[in-house]
C-alpha cells in the first residue's frame, strides 16, 4: 500500500505536500513547529490538518504492519 498516495487522496492534497509533511514529522518536528515555521514545505497546512494527517498516517502504518503479520511475510 502506498500510504502517502492514500493520504493525499483522502485529504485531497498533492502527493508532494503529504510526502514533505510526513518527512518533517518523521524527523521529529512537532506539529506546532511545522505549522508555524515550515508552511512553505507543507503548502500552508494548518495544525488541525497536520494532526489529522499524522494520526491517519500512524493508523495506516499500523494497519499495514498487521496485514503483513497476518500474511506471514
Amino acid at each position: 500500500m502506498n500510504i502517502p498516495a492514500v493520504l493525499a487522496q483522502e485529504f485531497q492534497l498533492r502527493l508532494q505536500q503529504v510526502e514533505n509533511t510526513l518527512e518533517l514529522i518523521d524527523q521529529g518536528n512537532t506539529i506546532p513547529f511545522i505549522a508555524r515555521y515550515r508552511k512553505e514545505v507543507t503548502g500552508s497546512l494548518d495544525d488541525q490538518v497536520l494532526r489529522e494527517l499524522a494520526d491517519q498516517h500512524a493508523y495506516l502504518c499500523n494497519l499495514e504492519e498487521q496485514r503483513q503479520k497476518v500474511r506471514g511475510v
